[in-house]
């Protein structure tokens, strides 16, 4: 194999992996803002529990702050996939 085979092989080679990885970047892109957009809808719902929490009795105080903890952990792992994904 001569050199100029080499590194047309090399290049071809190249050229799939890059190509492989412009989808796969694309389709990463697309899934992190989907997960953010997730995350939004949450941290919305979020928010508006926390208004509340002024406004109600103790015992429903209680209850729409665990709700809202809960909501922070799961906009807190969403941003964490985000991140990974990016």
């Amino acid at each position: 194999m001569s050199l100029s085979d080499k590194f047309e092989d090399e290049l071809k080679s190249l050229r799939t992996l890059r190509d492989e990885l412009r989808v796969q970047v694309n389709l990463a892109q697309k899934e992190a803002h989907d997960l953010f957009q997730t995350a939004e809808k949450k941290w919305e719902t979020l928010e508006g529990k926390l208004e509340r929490i002024g406004h109600e009795s103790a015992e429903a105080v209680r209850e729409v702050g665990e709700a809202a903890s809960l909501l922070a952990d799961e906009i807190r792992d969403a941003y964490r996939r985000i991140r990974e994904e990016v």
